[in-house]
């Protein structure tokens, strides 16, 4: 019988690529998600029931980031993880053979803006405002249950890097002439490669003593300044004009994004992942970047 792995929010651009990976590892690949065919959140008998007896289950959902933040969006920003956290947990505590294990997306932006020193696990200072309230939200809720069965880590990901996903946005800027810094260019960018994410996610299941919260980035965030002059050299154009923060914030404002995103230092390691062992494919940006953009 093949072990079955259970992607919620499974369709978006991490969860794509973990399916087809699972799936050529040999799992059952099952998914939650408002689009169909998949098991929707209204069915909360469906979701038990694909849940009990799975080897692991791994949550992904959570309405975008990339919008402004009025009310509406931020209301279903949060709801959009507190919610499908909440359900999840319940199915656990319903299953006759839960999974043993169950991770859950946090996101690297729960720390303060840092330009001085490096934020791990145990050292980070949490910061303020909506996106780390979100992100505490988001733990708490996760957390709050107690499943004697399931081991629950909580992996704070950093900006993922793959064929996709903020890639696109980031070439098209140096395609056109604008790959220069944004804001002073000194603001961190903490990363993973998609790969790294997937086979982290295979080091949790197992490594079986591990439980809790794990940053998930490389062990080798670069400036701001850096990324784009990395961008720059690898597609092999030369010029790139610099987006003081003023234009960011108009450019922003018409593409229906924050500049949160862009401007926001964060700088962090993944302390934990290194003490337990694990060996990053992608440790440096320029590696991570010559791999994606010679496969795409």
């Amino acid at each position: 019988m093949l072990k079955k792995v259970v992607l919620a929010g499974g369709t978006g651009f991490v969860g794509q690529y973990f399916e087809k990976h699972f799936r050529n590892l040999g799992y059952e690949v099952r998914i939650i998600s408002r689009q169909s065919p998949h098991t929707g959140w209204e069915d909360k008998e469906g979701i038990r029931g694909m849940i009990d007896n799975s080897d692991m289950l791994i949550n992904l959902a959570g309405k975008t980031v990339n919008c402004r933040y009025n009310a509406k969006n931020k209301k279903e920003i949060l709801d959009s993880r507190t919610d499908t956290t909440e359900v999840l947990g319940k199915a656990i505590e319903q299953c006759e053979n839960p999974p043993s294990l169950w991770i859950n997306s946090s996101t690297a932006t729960i720390y303060r803006h840092a330009e001085d020193k490096p934020m791990t696990e145990e050292h980070g200072v949490i910061g303020s405002g909506f996106s780390v309230d979100v992100a505490k939200a988001w733990e708490r809720s996760f957390f709050n249950f107690r499943l004697p069965k399931t081991r629950q880590i909580a992996l704070r990901i950093a900006i993922v890097l793959g064929e996709g996903g903020v890639m696109t946005p980031y070439r098209n800027l140096v395609k056109f002439g604008m790959g220069g810094h944004q804001g002073s260019g000194n603001q961190k960018f903490s990363w993973i490669h998609i790969e790294d994410l997937f086979n982290i996610v295979l080091f949790m299941r197992k490594n079986q003593e591990l439980s809790g919260v794990f940053n998930c980035s490389s062990p080798h965030p670069v400036t701001n300044r850096e990324l784009m002059a990395h961008l720059r050299k690898l597609m092999n154009i030369r010029i790139g004009l610099p987006c003081p923060t003023p234009m960011l914030e108009m450019g922003a404002f018409f593409m229906g994004t924050e500049t949160e995103l862009i401007l926001k230092s964060r700088w962090v390691i993944p302390e934990r992942l290194e003490k337990a062992g694990y060996a990053f494919k992608f440790r440096h940006l320029d590696e991570a970047l010559e791999q994606i953009l010679m496969n795409s």
